[in-house]
């Protein structure tokens, strides 16, 4: 079964971004080793154009791809809205399918790149007015989670560890409430665990979670060998959503035989 959000849907469920890499080449073979569906794309027109002056939406095949636009780099609730009309509007110029839908990001300050929850449920109240399928990126906080889902957001998108990081999933338990609560009494509603991915191990533990899906962006552009990387992250989401959904043994105080004691003959030497 695939992922849903809104009138959206896919197949795959590794989102990944398209800022950081060395090279739009090297984003081009990483991304497709990644098997994504979805790809992110910061819609600031300084985010869009290299130092040659070249578009990065010339290096995405949208036949292939669906763009997910995201108000990175935004630390106002009107600042992401003005952001997000954008990027809409690119979009529809293009004919792309993924007009209509944003991740939104707003930050509350430069040093940290946490999010401003309150400027958070402020954008996504008025995105969604404006007809905008909302993916909001939101802390762990279980609370703030829950308050994007009643502002109208399509999916929530907890932070597994800061921005950038690499930190991986710090706080597996608050994921776990984020889930719980957003999930209680709509079991299909998407979270997607996003940002502070550094390795494949940390997609993994976010799908045995029970996450959705994962966004990352850093740990696939920076690594030594990006490409390698974004297969290795590709591998480590399917892994970790079987495990998921087959169903982890308890963790137990104390070790349990993998063969049974009882009816073992004992051998005594002489008898």
């Amino acid at each position: 079964m695939g992922l849903k959000i809104g009138k959206f849907e896919f197949e795959n469920r590794l989102f990944v971004g398209t800022g950081k890499y060395s090279s739009y080449e090297v984003m081009q073979q990483a991304l497709a080793e990644s098997g994504c569906e979805v790809v992110t794309v910061a819609v600031r027109r300084e985010r869009l154009v290299d130092a040659q002056g070249r578009s990065l939406l010339d290096f995405l095949d949208l036949k292939k791809y669906t763009i997910l636009p995201n108000t990175a780099g935004c630390f106002s609730a009107e600042d992401a809205i003005r952001v997000a009309l954008l990027g809409r509007e690119l979009l529809e110029k293009q004919g792309n399918p993924g007009a209509g839908w944003v991740k939104l990001e707003v930050l509350g300050d430069k040093k940290t790149l946490l999010p401003d929850p309150i400027g958070t449920i402020e954008a996504t109240k008025e995105l969604v007015k404006e007809g905008f399928t909302v993916l909001a990126y939101t802390s762990d906080d279980p609370r703030s989670a829950v308050r994007l889902k009643e502002a109208g957001a399509a999916s929530v998108m907890p932070a597994g560890s800061p921005i950038g990081s690499g930190q991986g999933v710090l706080n597996p338990l608050n994921i776990s409430l984020c889930l719980e609560l957003l999930k209680e009494g709509d079991p299909q509603f998407p979270v997607i665990v996003d940002a502070g991915v550094g390795t494949a191990s940390d997609v993994s533990i976010a799908m045995e979670l029970g996450a959705d899906g994962v966004l990352l962006n850093t740990g696939i552009a920076h690594a030594k060998d990006p490409v390698r990387m974004a297969r290795a992250m590709k591998h480590a989401l399917e892994a970790g959503r079987l495990a998921y959904q087959s169903g982890r043994i308890p963790k137990r105080r104390y070790a349990t035989a993998s063969s049974p004691f009882e009816g073992v003959i004992s051998y005594i030497p002489g008898e």
